[in-house]
């Protein structure tokens, strides 16, 4: 190849230990800021003292009495529970659809994006959606369903996708935000939603609800009666209900529809009379005469409600459908809250009117999970008839119930409900993928409730449908029937007949034993590093085998890169074994803090009474040495050890605002995203002061993408109260993560993480502005500013500035003294995959080859090892090695920058057909990435030149 790849590798960017700012491109910028020194030793010397004389140096003075306790009365008394055990931590069968070819799959659906009409997209978009889930990353499901919205047609799709983006957003939410609320933006606003047609250039736009309601606030809603009314002289004959005589004009009756011309002015007797029998029509009186002032106005907005119902119902016996839509329209707009939706639904159902169904159901949904634990809601959607009443009014259709499935799944996969909504769905199920899904997932569901015959059914329609992977269902169902030589022969089949994946092995292991079985194992893991069931049963073998330390070992390895609930768990009850109650309350901690309903030791007792427990077997420290025990685990890079030391803090200061927000930025850290914002959105709620909240809430703005909105309020937290976070989340907010800062956004950031270190804080958040100013230096070539800021937020504990001096000294040409920092850290890090993947930048290819193989060993899911190697085979011609160093990351990690190189090797290796395939894959995942789309349209261009 003509260029270096291993140079250009180098230049992909590796995300620093925390740092959000992003590069500028103005090199050899002074080292002064815009007062001419105002940025500078000075200012790092002021911030350096204060720092070094508010920082905690040592531990609380206050002495802690020595708990003396039986260490055994604690395993003794946790003896009931037993042991882990293999036999219940077999892996689930992933709930989603799950392809076998994943990468073709992305590429088909981007492909049918981009080539199907304006009609179907929304349709694609949600399929692709739904492909994306297996992923777990709620981020890119938001992404499809907004598009799908966004391309809606029909106003029951509007309803349904806007519901469904809804709840994918609930942990965004804020407490004492009404569901219906409007924020002002088109895409959100409930009112839009009911309003039919095809308009996604405005999605983006304002919606102007507040407005209007303004203009109506100011316009009062009179009516004329006078001008409402009949004079007798164009009164030319009369309806009578009962003895009540109700006059009219019959011109203006039988403009009301066909039917009732045919009436007044056909061949029916009533043409020839001038009063005419209307007893038996069941419409009130009051109802008639607000039928004939229709006739004038053409407007029931006069009307109250019951009379509206009334003409709805007089519209449909006779057909009246311009009256029909008024009434809907009128009778939907009222349809605010619960009550009002169940009440009219009814009525809607009944009289088959579309919108006025269409708002009941914005309601019923806008308002999951809570609204599907109503006898009634359930009623409404989960029987057979209950479905065919819907379809009859158009709003019965696989969205729909892909959304309600999808909440009752998650509020509780066995109940008969998720069943029968299921069933719903595959009648509603018409496109094969629709059928791969809904007979899928009523197979999972028929195995968490033990009813294998029937799971077994389900899987193996779905497997007919095409969804293979429903495969391991079946195999799953026979061995718990007692045929398993027929499940293993299942999977053996599979793993012959497919491109071989880990789950295959892992799922083959389930029906052998001995070395055959830990074989399959290992080899699962070699495909598939981030399985956990094959670390898990090994762990739990070696601890059968009395090797507990060796079990603690192996479950780690997953722990140090991919945190979860269950491996915590497994670490915690191997530690009580060993009398560790310390290490194990700082798993159950942080197992509590990801998930406070968790049930330990397969679902027998509540983790917070776990942590009660041993609580009692440990030192107790107060606020003050849980601050010292902060700095220590945040120094030895140990996040989950921070994250317990938190968790502490709140036990014991519950209401602490300030604490819950630390929560949630080491739970990013953790890429425990969804935690991470019910902590943000917690502390948010709690907030003391309105300035915290409004800090707060523009972290939730930030980190959802919407970064004008988070700057607007960070400027107001700013005019209530100067203060480190309003001015930290000003300047992330400055940052936009899309684009490099230029130089004079670049100086403005730095004044303004300059304001936020001279404002009070604690040394954790003061580091981590250092280290982002310090970026922002590098960036700008002020280096000797950036060391100092580096080395600032090293003398107080923040080890993670290592990474920013060593790329100091690196771009001072000093790599010993490079390398050389980042062995530091490595020394300090209690996880220190990253920091052998940076260090690899300042060696050798030999020596950078052994960093890497070892980041790749603590941490398969970095990819920048994978990259580096691939570019290495490439620059040695190599090109089949290449391309197999990234295939193999790329089965268990999709990623956009493998898939990118992929494609740029497959470029030049001449395969137009492979270069597109992984383009598309890669788009699919981030549409707008630029180098990508530049290939993708090339590698097209050829394709076509080639066929010509």
């Amino acid at each position: 190849m003509q260029n270096n790849i291993v140079g250009t590798m180098r230049q992909f960017k590796i995300m620093d230990y925390g740092s959000s700012f992003y590069p500028f491109n103005q090199a050899g910028s002074s080292g002064t800021g815009p007062g001419g020194g105002s940025i500078g030793e000075k200012f790092l010397e002021r911030i350096h003292d204060h720092l070094r004389v508010n920082s905690f140096r040592s531990r609380s003075s206050q002495p802690i009495q020595n708990l003396q306790v039986d260490n055994n009365m604690l395993a003794q008394g946790l003896s009931i529970y037993g042991l882990p055990q293999k036999d219940l931590i077999e892996p689930h069968i992933e709930p989603y659809l799950k392809s076998v070819n994943f990468i073709e799959s992305l590429a088909d659906v981007y492909g049918r994006v981009e080539s199907c009409p304006e009609s179907e997209k929304s349709r694609v978009y949600v399929e692709q959606c739904a492909l994306l889930q297996g992923l777990h990353d709620p981020n890119l499901c938001k992404r499809s369903l907004k598009l799908a919205r966004q391309h809606a047609f029909d106003v029951h799709s509007k309803v349904v996708l806007s519901a469904a983006l809804k709840y994918e957003r609930r942990e965004e939410e804020l407490l004492g935000i009404s569901s219906m609320e409007c924020s002002g933006k088109y895409l959100d606003c409930p009112k839009s939603t009911l309003i039919p047609g095809y308009s996604p250039e405005f999605v983006n736009d304002g919606c102007g609800c507040h407005r209007t309601l303004r203009e109506e606030d100011e316009v009062e809603c009179s009516v004329d009666e006078e001008e409402c009314s009949i004079s007798e002289e164009e009164c030319d004959m009369s309806f009578w209900i009962g003895s009540e005589e109700v006059r009219c004009n019959r011109y203006y009756m039988s403009s009301l529809s066909r039917p009732f011309k045919a009436m007044l002015y056909g061949g029916f007797m009533e043409s020839k009379r001038e009063k005419i029998n209307f007893t038996y029509n069941e419409i009130s009186g009051k109802g008639m005469k607000a039928a004939v002032i229709y006739s004038r106005t053409k407007s029931v907005d006069s009307f109250d409600l019951q009379v509206v119902l009334e003409l709805l119902s007089l519209a449909n016996k006779f057909c009246c459908d311009e009256m029909k839509s008024s009434c809907d329209a009128f009778l939907a707009d009222k349809v605010v809250d619960m009550e009002t939706a169940m009440l009219l639904i009814e009525y809607g159902l009944e009289e088959t009117s579309y919108l006025l169904v269409a708002a009941c159901l914005q309601v019923i949904l806008r308002e999951l999970p809570s609204s599907l634990n109503s006898p009634s809601v359930l009623k409404l959607f989960c029987s057979p008839e209950a479905r065919e009443r819907l379809a009859l009014v158009g709003h019965a259709s696989f969205d729909l119930y892909n959304l309600l499935r999808h909440v009752a799944m998650d509020e509780d996969m066995k109940a008969n409900a998720t069943v029968m909504l299921l069933e719903r769905l595959g009648e509603c199920a018409a496109e094969g993928w629709q059928k791969q899904l809904a007979f899928h997932l009523l197979g999972c569901v028929m195995m968490e409730r033990k009813e294998f015959k029937d799971a077994q059914k389900w899987f193996k329609i779905a497997v007919e449908a095409g969804h293979t992977y429903s495969s391991v269902g079946v195999a799953r169902t026979k061995h718990k029937r007692g045929h398993t030589y027929t499940a293993y022969k299942l999977m053996n089949s599979l793993i012959s007949n497919c491109t071989p994946s880990g789950w295959m092995y892992q799922e083959r292991s389930l029906y052998c034993n001995g070395k055959e079985k830990m074989m399959d194992l290992n080899t699962a893991t070699e495909l598939d590093p981030t399985l956990s069931f094959p670390y898990k049963y090994r762990a739990v073998l070696l601890m059968e085998e009395n090797k507990t330390a060796a079990g603690i070992t192996e479950i780690e390895k997953l722990i140090n890169f991919k945190v979860s609930p269950d491996c915590l768990e497994l670490r915690a009850w191997f530690l009580i074994s060993q009398e560790d109650y310390e290490g194990a309350l700082r798993d159950v901690r942080a197992i509590v803090t990801l998930d406070s309903n968790y049930m330990m030791f397969h679902g027998k007792l509540d983790g917070n009474h776990l942590i009660q427990l041993l609580g009692q077997h440990v030192q107790q420290f107060n606020q003050a040495d849980c601050w010292i025990e902060l700095y220590d685990r945040w120094s030895a890079v140990d996040d989950i050890g921070s994250l317990a030391v938190v968790h502490h803090m709140l036990s014991n200061d519950p209401g602490k605002s300030l604490l819950l927000f630390r929560q949630s930025l080491l739970l990013v850290r953790l890429n425990c995203n969804m935690a991470a914002m019910r902590s943000l959105r917690m502390a948010r709620n709690r907030a003391a002061t309105d300035h915290e909240r409004l800090v707060y809430e523009g972290w939730i703005l930030y980190d959802t993408g919407h970064w004008d909105e988070a700057l607007a309020k960070a400027e107001e937290a700013i005019t209530m109260k100067r203060s480190f976070e309003a001015f930290f989340l000003k300047a992330y907010a400055l940052s936009d993560p899309d684009s490099s800062l230029d130089s004079a956004n670049a100086t403005y950031v730095v004044q303004l993480l300059e304001d936020a270190l001279r404002c009070p804080s604690d040394g954790l958040r003061k580091g981590q502005a250092l280290s982002n100013l310090g970026a922002i230096y590098v960036d700008s070539g002020r280096l000797d500013l950036a060391a100092d800021c580096y080395m600032t937020a090293l003398d107080i504990k923040h080890s993670r500035a290592h990474v920013g001096l060593a790329r100091v000294y690196h771009l001072k040409n000093q790599r010993k003294a490079a390398y050389d920092e980042m062995t530091k850290l490595i020394e300090k890090s209690k996880y220190n995959a990253s920091a052998y993947e940076k260090r690899s930048e300042y060696c050798e290819r030999d020596m950078a080859q052994s960093d890497l193989s070892m980041a790749t060993k603590l941490d398969p899911l970095r990819t920048y090892p994978y990259r580096y190697r691939a570019a290495i085979f490439m620059d040695d011609h190599k090109e089949a090695e290449a391309i197999a160093e990234l295939t193999k990351a790329i089965a268990f990690k999709t990623d956009l920058q493998l898939l990118h190189l992929r494609a740029t090797f497959h470029d030049s290796m001449g395969d137009n057909t492979s270069t597109i395939r992984d383009c598309e894959a890669a788009l699919c995942l981030h549409p707008n990435h630029k180098d990508t789309l530049e290939l993708y349209h090339k590698a097209q261009k050829q394709a076509k030149e080639e066929q010509t």
